[in-house]
């Protein structure tokens, strides 16, 4: 990539979002949809020595996508690296037979069509890149083939689909652009507060596959799914 390679993360104030930027060595745009938390982190990694600079950003809102695009241009020009982190949990176990309607709606909301909202806002910048990445965040409860095979932690009638489709969305990215290098991540059983800091690995550690992926060489892999060992099945 070229010397200053310019990176945004979706939901980067705090989690798994803020050691993705703090550990890319990027200038990165940390996206966030709170004003003072995005400012707080911002500052606290610019302390750290991360060359980073406040996004506001609200994957959920038009209009603050549409801001942040233009904030991006108006500041670089382009955009060399996405990563769409940001995600709710919604309930969890959420059993289908008792999950709303206004439940799935607004974590589809969340983590799908703000990850098309958002990366869609970004593609003319991505596509002044050199060598763009996409690095979409998803999870091992995403995986059918896991799911259905072994025991992830209950049923989830919402959080699970919304990644399942998420997944979807990226394999359907990487086909059509074939210029630019699209994955998913799986980051692993980690402690935030979309687990109740239930999981065993740290925010540091869960952010590993998302900066590999987003630093990927040309000759690299798109349209796939990783965690830490390699290849998730679908």
């Amino acid at each position: 990539m070229s010397e200053q390679t310019i990176a945004l993360v979706t939901g980067a104030n705090k989690g798994i979002g803020y050691e993705i930027a703090a550990g890319l060595g990027m200038t990165v745009g940390v996206g966030a949809r709170d004003p003072r938390r995005g400012e707080e982190a911002t500052a606290k990694l610019q302390a750290a020595g991360v060359d980073a600079f406040f996004v506001p950003l609200d994957v959920t809102d038009d209009e603050s996508v549409v801001a942040a695009a233009r904030l991006v241009e108006e500041r670089f020009g382009r955009l060399d690296v996405l990563v769409n982190n940001a995600a709710i949990a919604g309930g969890w176990p959420d059993a289908p037979s008792t999950a709303t309607p206004e439940g799935i709606r607004a974590v589809v909301e969340t983590n799908v069509i703000g990850v098309v909202r958002v990366t869609n806002a970004m593609l003319p910048l991505l596509n002044r890149s050199p060598r763009p990445r996409i690095v979409n965040l998803s999870s091992h409860v995403a995986s059918l083939t896991l799911q259905s095979t072994q025991d992830l932690g209950g049923v989830s009638g919402t959080y699970s689909p919304s990644k399942t489709f998420l997944n979807a969305i990226t394999v359907q990215y990487a086909k059509e652009l074939e210029n630019i290098k699209v994955n998913g991540a799986c980051p692993g059983y980690v402690a935030t507060d979309l687990n109740g800091f239930q999981g065993r690995d740290t925010p540091a550690e869960g952010a590993r596959i998302a900066i590999r992926l987003a630093k990927l060489p040309d000759d690299g892999p798109t349209g796939g799914l990783f965690d830490h060992a390699g290849p998730v099945p679908w």
